[in-house]
């Protein structure tokens, strides 16, 4: 596969992770973003605000989109997000029909993508994205890493 287009949208999503911490939240951020390049959805994790386990960034971002562009598809949209998927991200993801996935940090604890379960490549996968991971790793594994030394 080729390399990701060179654009923003992580630095949107790093924006959104950093808001996230910020707010107390596991420092993550999503961005999804149609075929032209338009945003469509941005936001970060609200779990704790919300009480909501399902109310991850990727979750977020794509109910958003979905809401945005009456649809529960966004098959001819891209997701970036700056953590590794974990398995319920990467089942929203297949069951929206994203076309790509770029996301910053590995995950290997809870991953759902590259690691773990790897969720698009289970034959009950109803479609699995192209993905695209270590897009500005470090500074997502940083924003992590800052957040949970915090709270030790």
């Amino acid at each position: 596969m080729t390399s990701p287009p060179p654009n923003g949208h992580m630095q949107l999503a790093l924006a959104e992770a950093a808001a996230a911490a910020g707010r107390g939240e596991v420092p993550v951020g999503a961005v999804v973003v149609s075929r032209e390049g338009r945003v469509l959805a941005a936001a970060g994790n609200r779990t704790r605000e919300l009480n909501d386990p399902t109310a991850h960034a990727e979750v977020l971002a794509i109910r958003a989109a979905c809401a945005g562009l009456n649809s529960e598809r966004l098959t001819d949209c891209d997701l970036y997000v700056t953590l590794e998927p974990c398995p319920m991200c990467a089942t929203a993801i297949s069951f929206a029909r994203i076309r790509r996935l770029y996301f910053g940090a590995w995950d290997p604890k809870g991953g759902g993508v590259d690691n773990g379960p790897r969720i698009f490549s289970q034959e009950t996968c109803h479609h699995a994205a192209e993905v695209y991971g270590g897009l500005d790793a470090t500074r997502a594994g940083d924003l992590l890493k800052a957040f949970f030394a915090q709270k030790r």
